[in-house]
């Protein structure tokens, strides 16, 4: 039986990166972002099913970067939808874990540790997510106004997600909502608390330019 499963779920084209290409698709160090996370995943459990979520139009590209590269680590391969929730929910049509963890494409950088204590947090509690502290000051704004917040009651949030396999499966048969923004906000909404661990800063999500030099720049630090 399978133990551990990881859906990695990619967005579409990288508009704010000002890319041609997807952001999941850019070269860091000279190979693709999402080589760089498969292999996170790949390195901390050389069993773990992984299974690569992209818009339709992206598999045929992904699979040809593929074989240009030589690159051998086995994944299934899954038709995204049209908002996250969707094709996270199509890539569960697929999961056999036990304890399913949901990741980011985009977030190459996530640390063995980290993938260690939310897969081992899901398992005894049933639903974990990395997170870490807000250093700067934070704002509410409302209308045409702002007012300062405790930073220390808030928590930035990171991925992998994971969960019990029954759990997000079941939360996952709840119709969609605009107020889903991430795993997490799903599983809650169907009543599984949702236990925190310590993530590591340098688990960025790559949107921005600046981030792929920063992402650069730490793998080379690694």
């Amino acid at each position: 039986m399978i133990e551990r499963t990881v859906i990695i779920s990619a967005g579409g084209i990288g508009k704010r990166m000002g890319a041609a290409i997807p952001k999941q698709f850019l070269n860091i160090n000279n190979r693709p972002v999402l080589f760089h996370t498969i292999e996170k995943f790949y390195h901390f459990d050389a069993n773990i099913q992984i299974i690569v979520v992209l818009p339709a139009n992206q598999i045929d590209y992904w699979k040809a970067l593929c074989k240009k590269n030589d690159f051998m680590i086995e994944h299934a391969i899954v038709k995204g939808g049209k908002e996250r929730f969707f094709s996270v929910k199509n890539g569960l049509a697929l999961a056999k874990g036990n304890v399913i963890g949901v990741h980011d494409a985009v977030r190459p950088l996530v640390a063995a540790r980290v993938i260690d204590d939310c897969f081992a947090m899901a398992q005894e509690k049933g639903a974990a997510i990395p997170v870490f502290n807000i250093s700067e000051s934070i704002r509410k704004v409302e209308s045409n106004n702002s007012t300062a917040v405790d930073r220390n009651k808030y928590k930035l949030v990171q991925t992998p997600q994971c969960f019990q396999s029954q759990i997000l499966k079941a939360a996952y048969g709840l119709d969609y909502s605009d107020q889903f923004t991430d795993d997490a906000s799903v599983v809650e909404k169907n009543g599984t608390q949702i236990h925190l661990i310590n993530g590591n800063e340098e688990n960025i999500k790559i949107t921005r330019p600046i981030d792929l030099i920063m992402a650069e720049t730490l793998m080379k630090d690694e």
